[in-house]
């Protein structure tokens, strides 16, 4: 449930607001009179507000300075403003200052549920890739500071969102990179306009500058009709160009000219078209090296690199990992449909010695198998993926039976000092001096169950199997290939415990 501040001198106003709001039972509303009021109700509340709507024209502080203010003391707070026509310019400036949007007053309960909405799905690709902690560089300066990673982030696409300039995201296949450049966009001006995304690797070079800018009925044979570009479908929008080091070098030229003089000429067309598009670029390779080689120009990346981000490999981040498996745990338990609430610490541990040479999207994919493999509501080491229990020299058997002896050896030592209790001082000395004159009876022992060897044998046995099985969906021959059990002693096994593997199937 959000937790909302609706901010207005009007107290009918207010109470319409809420009105729609609660009636969802998705929201939790507050309410403030003013500028004053919301920041005071802000920064004294334990848990931080979601979402601000902000009325403009207010006594003793107005919506500009309170938005101001506000977005100072935490940048992760969506901001809506409400405004009278006389202060549409305000309103204006504000969605400049870091608010989202704003909306016309009356305002009408249906489009403030869908701006919220928006808003919502904007502030989560921010969310999502605080994981991929990004470092912005300004004037060769990085720009990090004393904020939390989540504020280094907000803070981050909030700058890139109130300009124009062209971004430039590096790192690592599976860093991340697209997910960056949404989130820039669907929290710029251009929010509301289209977000085009093409790679250019996979673009043959003979297409390339169709697929950009379009082409004429009859320029080249097949081109048996007119066909707009991504320019020109993008218009008013972003235009995301993924791995632009491997666009061809005329391609480049012609990119560096639209970037220049802001217009584009379609294949077999003697017009030029104006552009008003936004280019964020995005590569995994080392343009640097490229441009020494000759096969990157040197002044197209110098226009794309107005504003580079950097995105770290997963390798060298491994203690943002837990926060990165907690997303993707929340991201699948929607779309599975299950409740896991966490990971176990061995299957934590285990991921953290992977390389990780797919970076994050490869540890979504493992976080992904392990949902559909576990049954439980932790994440554990059994639901791992085979390849990455080889790749880290991980043994199941040989974890498990630590478990287990782990396990038994607290039993035993809780039982021991249970049966101590019992007793008093004198019964113990008794009982010491027995066992040094050579009684084998363990001290304070009496049949406990803890201690007997077979038992805990065989349950560790039946837990093990039981484990094995539901890894391998009831699967026979699966389970005794890679749970190394001969498959005779595994059917032997089953039937001595009374397991049936088809419960296990699912």
């Amino acid at each position: 449930m959000l937790k909302v501040l609706v901010v207005d001198d009007d107290q009918g106003l207010r109470i319409s607001v809420k009105t729609a709001l609660t009636v969802t039972q998705r929201f939790a509303v507050d309410e403030a009179f003013d500028g004053v009021n919301a920041l005071e109700k802000i920064k004294a509340s334990e848990t931080k507000y979601d979402l601000v709507i902000l009325d403009v024209d207010m006594p003793r502080m107005n919506g500009l300075e309170a938005l101001r203010q506000i977005k100072e003391f935490d940048p992760g707070i969506i901001a809506i403003i409400m405004t009278a026509h006389a202060t549409l310019n305000d309103a204006i400036q504000a969605v400049k200052d870091g608010a989202y949007n704003y909306l016309p007053k009356p305002v009408a309960g249906d489009d403030l549920l869908q701006l919220i909405d928006k808003a919502v799905n904007a502030h989560n690709l921010i969310s999502n890739i605080a994981a991929s902690a990004p470092v912005m560089v300004e004037a060769g300066r990085k720009i990090i500071g004393n904020t939390s990673q989540m504020q280094k982030v907000f803070n981050i696409i909030h700058r890139l969102a109130k300009v124009e300039t062209p971004v430039l995201i590096r790192g690592a296949s599976g860093t991340g990179k697209e997910l960056v450049a949404k989130a820039i966009h669907y929290n710029s001006a251009r929010k509301d306009e289209k977000f085009v995304a093409i790679n250019c690797s996979a673009i043959p070079e003979n297409l390339f500058e169709s697929e950009l800018f379009g082409h004429e009925k009859g320029s080249f044979t097949g081109a048996d009709q007119r066909k707009i570009g991504k320019f020109q479908f993008a218009e008013g929008g972003t235009l995301f160009l993924d791995e632009v080091g491997d666009m061809p070098q005329l391609m480049q030229v012609k990119i560096l000219r639209v970037l220049q003089e802001k217009v584009f000429t379609p294949v077999g067309s003697n017009r030029e078209f104006p552009t008003n598009v936004r280019i964020i670029a995005a590569t995994n390779r080392p343009l640097e090296d490229m441009i020494k080689a000759g096969s990157f120009r040197e002044d197209l990346f110098y226009r794309l690199n107005v504003v580079p981000i950097f995105l770290p490999a997963l390798a060298e981040r491994k203690d943002d990992m837990e926060h990165m498996v907690n997303i993707f745990i929340k991201k699948f338990n929607g779309t599975h449909g299950k409740r896991i609430n966490g990971i176990a610490p061995d299957a934590m541990s285990v991921l953290k010695k992977h390389t990780w040479p797919g970076n994050i999207r490869e540890l979504e994919n493992v976080i992904e198998h392990c949902f559909v493999l576990e049954t439980s509501n932790i994440i554990t080491i059994a639901s791992l993926p085979e390849s990455l229990l080889l790749a880290t020299g991980t043994n199941l058997i040989e974890v498990m039976a630590e478990q287990n002896a782990q396990d038994v050896a607290s039993a035993g030592i809780t039982a021991v000092s249970q049966a101590h209790s019992l007793g008093d001082d004198s019964d113990e000395d008794a009982d010491l001096d027995s066992a040094d004159d050579g009684d084998e009876t363990p001290v304070g022992f009496s049949g406990n169950p803890g201690l007997d060897f077979n038992a805990q044998k065989e349950a560790f046995e039946k837990e093990f199997i039981i484990k094995a099985l539901k890894t391998f969906r009831g699967r026979i021959n699966q389970t005794a290939l890679h749970a190394n059990i001969p498959k005779k002693t595994l059917l032997r096994k089953i039937e001595k415990y009374g397991i049936n593997a088809k419960d296990y199937v699912n």
